[in-house]
């Protein structure tokens, strides 16, 4: 655990539909053991492995989220980031989030913007690096050490589509907050880049919910939270409406 930081990076390639709200789909559409394959795929592991060190341990805040939005783009869409913040905090226990007027009190920042400024975003504000490279279609990155994550920052495109838009506000703040890996054998769940989804799924407020369970710590590893998980995808379950 000594020096652990870790500088993760998720990108987004997407297909799909276009809201926020929570789907139809009830709490026990799949079984304990899919949540529990669930939790392990995007908990433990980074899709883009090569920016991160040791990411096979939980990542999550243990203080609460203020979030700062900088609505770069054409079209304000200051008011749809702040109700999905507000979704969040409603539907993840163990978790408290905030928004904030000032940046500088912010630990997880967010940047609308035009698919022109995304490059310029990336490299200025968020790698601190003109000489970056900028792959994906949208982006987060998260700041993490052993008493949790530190910061987090994410860029979404606004002028590329509804869905588009949407889909990268869900995925990259929900990764931001910790499940950083997607697989695509994770059919309710937006964290799989060739899923439909663009919305706070059942299945992911439930994997988020255990993922901030007091009895899950910053630093875990996977072998440290399997005697527990069972228990923890239950409480999370019922906390799941």
């Amino acid at each position: 655990m000594n020096f652990m930081r870790i500088l993760l990076t998720c990108l987004l390639f997407l297909t799909g539909s276009v809201t926020l709200s929570s789907p139809s789909a009830a709490n026990d559409s799949f079984s304990t053991e899919e949540l529990l394959e669930g939790f392990e795929k995007t908990v433990f592991g980074l899709e883009y492995r090569s920016w991160s060190w040791r990411p096979y341990l939980v990542k999550k805040f243990t203080t609460p989220v203020l979030f700062y939005v900088h609505n770069l783009s054409a079209r304000d869409r200051t008011q749809t980031v702040h109700r999905f913040i507000k979704e969040i905090d409603n539907r993840i226990g163990g978790l408290t989030t905030g928004v904030t007027n000032d940046p500088a009190k912010a630990n997880f920042e967010i940047y609308v913007v035009d698919r022109a400024q995304y490059e310029p975003v990336v490299k200025k504000d968020i790698y601190k690096n003109e000489h970056a490279r900028v792959p994906g279609r949208c982006l987060v990155r998260v700041v993490s050490g052993r008493k949790g994550i530190k910061r987090s920052a994410a860029v979404i495109v606004s002028d590329e589509g509804e869905f588009l838009f949407k889909r990268c506000l869900v995925e990259e703040l929900l990764q931001g907050l910790g499940p950083m890996n997607d697989d695509e054998q994770l059919t309710h769940s937006v964290f799989n880049d060739s899923s439909r989804h663009s919305r706070f799924t059942v299945f992911d407020q439930i994997i988020l919910n255990m993922l901030y369970d007091p009895r899950i710590k910053p630093g875990m590893s996977m072998q440290q939270t399997r005697p527990i998980l069972p228990l923890v995808a239950r409480d999370a379950r019922r906390r799941v409406r």
